[in-house]
Protein backbone atom coordinates (compact mmCIF):
# COMPACT_ATOMS: atom_id res chain seq x y z
CA UNK A 1 0.00 0.00 0.00
CA UNK A 2 1.56 3.69 -1.14
CA UNK A 3 1.78 6.14 1.48
CA UNK A 4 -0.01 8.91 1.48
CA UNK A 5 1.65 12.64 0.29
CA UNK A 6 0.36 15.88 1.80
CA UNK A 7 1.72 19.07 2.15
CA UNK A 8 4.32 18.59 4.64
CA UNK A 9 5.85 15.93 2.65
CA UNK A 10 5.12 18.26 -0.68
CA UNK A 11 6.77 21.29 0.65
CA UNK A 12 9.68 18.88 2.18
CA UNK A 13 10.74 17.54 -1.19
CA UNK A 14 10.09 21.21 -2.55
CA UNK A 15 13.11 22.47 -0.04
CA UNK A 16 15.25 19.03 -0.59
CA UNK A 17 15.70 19.11 -4.36
CA UNK A 18 16.03 23.19 -4.28
CA UNK A 19 18.67 22.75 -1.45
CA UNK A 20 20.77 20.71 -3.87
CA UNK A 21 20.33 23.07 -7.13
CA UNK A 22 18.25 19.87 -8.52
CA UNK A 23 21.40 18.71 -9.04
CA UNK A 24 21.57 14.27 -8.29
CA UNK A 25 23.62 13.47 -5.37
CA UNK A 26 24.86 10.42 -6.50
CA UNK A 27 25.93 10.88 -10.42
CA UNK A 28 25.72 14.96 -10.62
CA UNK A 29 22.98 14.66 -13.41
CA UNK A 30 21.83 17.88 -13.61
CA UNK A 31 18.46 17.81 -16.15
CA UNK A 32 15.50 15.19 -15.91
CA UNK A 33 12.96 14.04 -13.02
CA UNK A 34 15.10 14.78 -10.02
CA UNK A 35 13.63 13.23 -6.77
CA UNK A 36 13.16 13.82 -2.72
CA UNK A 37 15.02 10.08 -1.55
CA UNK A 38 14.99 8.95 1.71
CA UNK A 39 17.38 7.53 3.39
CA UNK A 40 14.67 6.14 6.20
CA UNK A 41 11.59 5.43 4.69
CA UNK A 42 8.52 7.69 4.69
CA UNK A 43 6.91 5.31 7.23
CA UNK A 44 9.54 6.46 9.59
CA UNK A 45 7.59 9.93 10.85
CA UNK A 46 10.91 10.57 13.67
CA UNK A 47 12.61 11.39 10.56
CA UNK A 48 10.39 11.52 7.72
CA UNK A 49 10.54 15.47 7.38
CA UNK A 50 14.08 15.08 8.51
CA UNK A 51 16.61 17.08 6.01
CA UNK A 52 19.42 14.90 7.31
CA UNK A 53 17.45 11.74 6.26
CA UNK A 54 17.25 13.22 2.57
CA UNK A 55 18.87 13.56 -0.40
CA UNK A 56 18.33 14.61 -3.80
CA UNK A 57 18.32 12.10 -6.33
CA UNK A 58 17.43 11.59 -10.53
CA UNK A 59 14.69 8.81 -11.05
CA UNK A 60 17.38 6.33 -12.47
CA UNK A 61 20.01 6.80 -9.02
CA UNK A 62 16.83 6.36 -6.32
CA UNK A 63 15.14 3.35 -8.49
CA UNK A 64 18.96 2.09 -8.43
CA UNK A 65 19.52 2.14 -4.63
CA UNK A 66 15.84 0.88 -3.84
CA UNK A 67 16.65 -2.05 -5.29
CA UNK A 68 20.12 -2.36 -3.71
CA UNK A 69 19.92 -1.03 -0.19
CA UNK A 70 23.05 -2.58 0.88
CA UNK A 71 24.74 -0.96 -2.30
CA UNK A 72 23.14 2.40 -1.10
CA UNK A 73 23.89 2.02 2.57
CA UNK A 74 27.43 2.05 1.41
CA UNK A 75 27.10 4.37 -1.22
CA UNK A 76 25.86 7.45 2.15
CA UNK A 77 28.18 5.61 4.90
CA UNK A 78 31.06 7.14 2.13
CA UNK A 79 29.10 10.27 1.45
CA UNK A 80 27.80 11.09 4.77
CA UNK A 81 30.09 9.09 7.11
CA UNK A 82 29.29 6.34 9.91
CA UNK A 83 28.77 9.09 12.62
CA UNK A 84 25.81 10.45 10.58
CA UNK A 85 24.21 7.55 9.66
CA UNK A 86 24.55 6.36 13.24
CA UNK A 87 23.37 9.22 14.75
CA UNK A 88 20.06 9.60 11.97
CA UNK A 89 19.88 5.26 12.66
CA UNK A 90 19.11 6.46 16.92
CA UNK A 91 16.18 9.05 15.36
CA UNK A 92 14.78 6.58 12.96
CA UNK A 93 14.11 4.74 15.96
CA UNK A 94 12.36 7.18 17.99
CA UNK A 95 8.90 7.12 18.28
CA UNK A 96 7.20 10.29 16.23
CA UNK A 97 3.31 10.27 16.47
CA UNK A 98 1.44 12.59 14.11
CA UNK A 99 -1.89 14.25 13.53
CA UNK A 100 -3.58 16.75 11.54
CA UNK A 101 -2.45 20.48 13.15
CA UNK A 102 1.27 18.65 13.04
CA UNK A 103 1.30 17.96 9.74
CA UNK A 104 0.54 21.51 8.64
CA UNK A 105 3.18 23.09 10.79
CA UNK A 106 5.52 20.79 9.60
CA UNK A 107 4.32 22.09 6.02
CA UNK A 108 3.91 25.74 6.88
CA UNK A 109 7.35 25.42 8.10
CA UNK A 110 8.62 24.06 4.73
CA UNK A 111 6.74 26.10 2.91
CA UNK A 112 8.47 29.41 4.28
CA UNK A 113 12.00 27.61 4.34
CA UNK A 114 11.07 27.13 0.53
CA UNK A 115 10.19 30.83 -0.09
CA UNK A 116 13.66 31.97 1.73
CA UNK A 117 15.48 29.68 -0.77
CA UNK A 118 13.64 31.37 -3.57
CA UNK A 119 14.11 34.68 -1.99
CA UNK A 120 17.76 34.22 -0.99
CA UNK A 121 20.19 31.59 -2.83
CA UNK A 122 22.78 31.44 0.00
CA UNK A 123 19.59 30.48 2.94
CA UNK A 124 20.54 26.98 4.21
CA UNK A 125 16.85 25.24 5.07
CA UNK A 126 16.52 24.64 8.65
CA UNK A 127 15.12 21.04 9.11
CA UNK A 128 12.19 21.42 10.97
CA UNK A 129 13.06 18.29 13.29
Amino acid sequence: MAIKRDAADKWFSDVVRKNKNHVCEHCQKMDGRMECAHIFGRAAKSVRWSLDNALCLCHYCHRKFTENPTEFTAWLESLLGKGHMDMLREKWQTLMPTNKKLRAEIAKHYREEFRKMEDDETHKPISYN
